[in-house]
């Protein structure tokens, strides 16, 4: 196995000379393998664990296990201790989802502050086929299929060649010392339902059905890199970009909607199920306004875009402005002042700034997005004007209209921010001292 680990390495070339390698250890057989077969290779490693505070006196008997390893071996050695279930709790997520988000998260951290080069995770192939098996039985496109990859970003899985049996015998013949999560055994989570019950079915069928599956998975990731370098020249053609947003052309859609793979495959990014994905294809030959959701974004069908927002984005929230000085820290405000008014000063024509009469604005001012029954006087105007319908003269899209803020006094409209001021705070020739706003 010694052999193979150093072939699969160099074969998939998840090193480089000199390369310093922070191995990800929880103090199980795989972790714990792959620690034993980089200190016999001679890498320059450091040790990582993560107490996930969830078995009690177990966790930190696996945390001492390891330790002791560590400084067996005269190897650097990192631990953090987490309150898992108080993450999850607070972000909404399972927690099997929390303790994957610390572990990376501080894996990175601790990756970068010391300098290695990279971080080494003990996935092993039944994991892989096991991760398969899941993302089958949920629902996924083909990067689903094609298994975990042997590098991904600043992570190498150089393990994914070797059977659990494979390495459970190498444990066995090196003496490697290590714990057993004795929730591994229980059949309540899903992927030891996949492991115990399914895998089992499987092998009565096929007895290779590992290495099969294996084969499978690679053959998919070949062809999920073809697939992938097509879907990104599709969508280069489709859409663009604008900060966090996403913008596709329908026209160009439309043409591509009646393949439902080729639609899942521009959409994954956004966390598309199969349910979002058939009143996805409905949105490309909707009306505008209408909208769907998945877990992490809006997609909104606005006359011939469709606008993809992360969730958490859309709504500006209300801020309450007691004094200038309240206003210079208002994020994307570069300045306000207070100014004397010259008679026969010109006012600059620039919509990133404001110039307004200061005697006729009160405080507490309010910054807030616009809401339905909002109306102005807009400069230069004697009438009033629904701001919807200012929108729609002004061909505002959805995205702009949700982005747009107003600056208000008294209950009044003052300013929609950094497009247009109301008549009736504007700057006359009896004005004494005005209210200036710079955008940044």
């Amino acid at each position: 196995m010694f052999e193979e680990f150093k072939c699969y390495i160099k074969r998939n070339k998840l090193l480089r000379k000199n390369d310093r390698i922070l191995l990800a250890v929880s103090g199980g057989i795989d972790s714990m393998v792959m620690s034993h077969l980089f200190i016999r290779m001679g890498t320059d490693t450091g040790i990582a664990h993560c107490n996930f505070s969830l078995r009690g006196a177990e966790s930190d008997l696996d945390e001492e296990l390891v330790r002791d390893f560590a400084v067996r071996n005269g190897i650097p050695f990192y631990s953090i201790r987490f309150n898992t279930l108080e993450h999850a709790a607070a972000n909404g997520i399972s927690v099997q989802m929390a303790a994957r988000e610390l572990r990376y998260e501080w894996f990175e951290k601790t990756r970068l502050e010391n300098r290695y080069s990279l971080t080494a995770v003990a996935h092993n192939l039944n994991d892989n086929i096991e991760t398969m098996l899941i993302n089958l039985t949920r629902g996924t496109g083909l990067t689903g299929l094609s298994g975990m990859r042997p590098s991904a970003s600043m992570i190498i899985r150089p393990l994914l060649f070797a059977t659990r049996q494979k390495i459970e015998k190498y444990c066995l013949e090196n003496r490697v010392p290590f714990r057993e999560d004795k929730s591994n055994a229980e059949t309540k989570y899903t992927r030891n339902k996949i492991r115990h019950l399914v895998i089992p079915v499987l092998k009565e069928i096929n007895p290779s059905v590992e290495d099969t599956l294996n084969e499978t998975a690679a053959r998919l990731a070949g062809i999920d890199e073809i697939l992938s370098e097509y879907i990104e020249k599709v969508r280069a053609g489709s859409s663009f970009k604008k900060g966090t947003i996403t913008i596709f052309n329908v026209e160009t859609l439309k043409k591509l909607q009646k393949n439902r793979a080729l639609i899942y495959e521009l959409y994954s990014p956004y966390n598309v199920t199969d349910s979002v994905l058939t009143g996805l294809i409905r949105l490309i030959s909707g009306k505008t306004g209408k909208q769907l959701f998945t877990k992490t974004h809006r997609i909104v069908r606005n006359r011939d875009e469709i606008i993809v927002t992360p969730i958490g984005t859309e709504n500006p929230e209300k801020i309450e402005i007691n004094s200038v000085e309240d206003l210079r820290r208002v994020k994307g405000i570069k300045s306000a002042m207070i100014i004397d008014f010259q008679p026969g000063y010109r006012i600059p024509r620039q919509k990133s700034i404001a110039y307004i009469d200061s005697e006729k604005i009160r405080f507490p001012l309010l910054i807030r997005g616009w809401k339905k029954g909002d109306y102005f006087f807009p400069l230069g105007m004697n009438k009033k004007k629904k701001l919807s319908d200012y929108f729609i003269d002004s061909k505002y899209s959805l995205l702009k209209k949700e982005k747009t803020l107003i600056l208000e006094s008294a209950g009044n409209i003052v300013w929609i921010i950094g497009e247009r001021l109301d008549e009736r705070f504007k700057v006359k020739e009896s004005t004494k001292e005005v209210l200036m706003i710079e955008l940044c």
